[in-house]
């Protein structure tokens, strides 16, 4: 019997040992451990293989469970427009990105990955704290759908409107692009009190990575040309192009993303001393760098011509996971052979995956590494509706109002008995949202996702009385013959994305110019301009009662409605400047042949209606009486005026 009990107790101190033994294995698993703790153990515990795999970022289209059990690889994107079913549903992306993430923690080490995707888009003429919520609002959508990475914010500085990416830009203006960083703590949440600067943070299940982007000097290359050369000095460059990446790494953004442009010659994806040298060293930035879509093919001309030299120089450059994104194992084995070969270090290896490691510990996901449908009713909820319908409000900028200063004519009367909507901008979802929507390059149409056009706003918002007739391009003599009181006409230009969208001329899309002439010099008019930056508009200017810059204000046109017709006033300020002719450009704010249209900052305001009334009565007519006069006047003058 006692020996029995021996063996039994030997027996019981072998479980135990073995526990202990696990339990130690387990310690970069364990969430009561320093995050340091747990990186050292499971970075000690990687093969090479396994690190390489975690430095790569592949497309949805490739992936599948083997693939990410067999080279752990780290990470997953959407293209533009790629999703996993044609209208897919919240669930339906839950589901899909579910099946990647089995599959990654089913490898050796269970590492999980992380899935981005763009969400760079709306309203970039806000104040800050708008900014902020719509941050916030972003980041609970993009986890609805169980991704828990963006690649946003841009806060590349425009310095041309030629440029097809400036609308992902806030401003020409550094400072004002350095204010709008306040989206970093609305994706991510507030870092604490404690963190050190340029660590990473994300706080909790409602938020998201973020991603500042493009380093550096996107906004500024020559001609506006998309992935050209910016041509400055270290003065210019860190003066223009830098402030807002180091508010951006103060305030805690996980990941940084190189741009496809030059410096000075230098592509940025192989420039060391800036990704490097200022990121990393100067600015203490902690998180990991990621190239942009097939970024390193594009170190050489033509791109891909020598992939070998370009995963070396990207790699030694300082960028830590690469947006691969389609031919995953020749890059693998590329970087594999540099290291084995000990061309790169296996120090630098050892860097870009702790950076990787530590965005995934500090944002939660070794614990909840799995989506779930908890958010899915936060897709698209009025909640957020209301937020963007707030935020077209603010964004709209008023440049003409009136043929003269002493008769303005907005707001505009709810209540006359006819009005003409024209525009091919006035009745289109896709274009009142532009690129990066739906698909990579936009659409047209309404039946490609769900929002109010600007010509449902108005109908919505005029008294039932009031007859509304909308032709998109009417002739002069249809306008002069229907005895409108007055128009509202929406033009601007068509949706695109990145090159597409880079343009010599920047004209209004046809017919708007015409529809601007047969309608204006006939009736009474307000033109609302939807387009992602300021277009050719002088030659028309004379010609119009009133002026609307509505950028691209996305699916919320009811925002529109709000302030034309006086439920709200006119705040916007132009965060660009407005030319006159394009061979003005490039013209920024400061430049001594600064001779713009309109110039930086410029927005005139208006009153809402019930302000407008409140002031007069307070100004010493007191009562109802008073008020219906004030509105009757307005009606009046709005008839019978010019």
């Amino acid at each position: 019997m006692a020996r029995v009990s021996a063996s039994l107790l030997a027996l019981m101190w072998l479980w135990w040992w073995a526990a202990m033994v696990e339990a130690e294995y387990l310690r970069y698993k364990d969430p009561k451990q320093p995050v340091a703790t747990r990186l050292r153990d499971l970075l000690g515990r990687m093969t090479l293989e396994e690190k390489i795999g975690q430095m790569v970022q592949i497309d949805r289209s490739v992936a599948n469970v083997l693939t990410m059990r067999t080279f752990s690889i780290g990470s997953v994107l959407s293209g533009g427009g790629s999703t996993p079913l044609p209208e897919a549903s919240a669930q339906d992306w839950v589901n899909m990105i579910n099946e990647f993430q089995k599959g990654a923690l089913a490898s050796r080490l269970g590492i999980p990955m992380i899935y981005g995707i763009d969400a760079v888009h709306g309203h970039n003429n806000v104040d800050p704290d708008l900014v902020r919520r719509i941050g916030a609002a972003t980041a609970i959508e993009v986890r609805a759908t169980g991704i828990p990475y963006v690649f946003a914010p841009c806060i590349a500085v425009c310095r041309d409107p030629r440029w097809g990416r400036c609308y992902e830009s806030y401003s020409e203006d550094h400072k004002i692009v350095q204010e709008m960083t306040e989206i970093i703590p609305g994706l991510q949440g507030d870092i604490p009190a404690y963190s050190r600067k340029g660590v990473p943070y994300v706080g909790g299940k409602t938020k998201v990575a973020a991603c500042a982007k493009h380093f550096v000097g996107d906004g500024g290359t020559i001609k506006g040309i998309n992935e050209n050369n910016t041509l400055t000095d270290m003065h210019g460059l860190l003066s223009i192009h830098m402030p807002a990446y180091s508010d951006s790494v103060i305030k805690g953004v996980s990941t940084v993303m190189i741009s496809y442009s030059s410096w000075n010659g230098e592509k940025m994806h192989a420039n060391r001393e800036l990704v490097t040298g200022f990121l990393k060293d100067t600015l203490k930035f902690k998180g990991f760098v990621i190239s942009d879509w097939e970024g390193i093919d594009r170190i050489t001309s033509p791109p891909h011509a020598n992939y070998t030299y370009s995963v070396q120089a990207a790699v030694q450059a300082g960028i830590d996971m690469v947006m691969v994104p389609y031919n995953y194992s020749e890059f693998i084995n590329d970087l594999t052979n540099l290291v084995k070969n000990n061309i790169i270090p296996i120090d630098r290896i050892n860097d870009a995956v702790e950076r990787i490691l530590l965005v995934k510990f500090n944002m939660g996901l070794f614990e909840n590494p799995l989506a779930d449908y908890s958010l899915v009713n936060e897709l698209g909820s009025q909640a957020h509706r209301d937020l963007a319908r707030e935020a077209v409000r603010k964004s709209l900028v008023l440049l003409k109002n009136g043929k003269n200063e002493t008769s303005p004519v907005l707001p505009l009367s709810k209540k006359v008995h006819k009005i003409l909507v024209a525009g091919s901008h006035a009745d289109n979802l896709g274009y009142q949202c532009g690129g990066w929507t739906i698909t990579w390059q936009g659409f047209s149409g309404n039946n490609f996702t769900r929002g109010t056009t600007i010509l449902d706003a108005i109908k919505s918002t005029v008294d039932p009385s009031t007859e509304i007739i909308y032709n998109d391009n009417p002739d002069a003599e249809f306008v002069k013959s229907n005895n409108f009181v007055y128009a509202i006409v929406v033009v601007g230009e068509h949706p695109y994305a990145e090159s597409a969208g880079d343009s010599t001329t920047l004209t209004m899309a046809d017919p708007g110019p015409n529809v601007i002439s047969n309608v204006c010099q006939a009736i009474k008019c307000v033109v609302v301009v939807v387009s992602g930056r300021p277009i050719v508009i002088e030659p028309y200017l004379s010609s119009m009662d009133a002026l609307v810059a509505a950028w691209l204000p996305g699916s919320e046109g009811q925002g529109i409605a709000d302030v034309l017709f006086g439920d709200y006033g006119f705040s916007g300020k132009l965060p660009r400047t407005w030319f006159k002719t394009v061979d003005q450009l490039p013209m920024n704010h400061g430049d001594p042949h600064y001779d713009p249209l309109f110039p930086l900052g410029f927005g005139l305001k208006t009153e809402s209606v019930k302000e407008l009334v409140a002031r007069s009565t307070s100004a010493g007519v007191v009562g109802r009486p008073f008020a219906l006069l004030m509105t009757a006047s307005l009606i009046i003058s709005l008839l019978f005026r010019g």
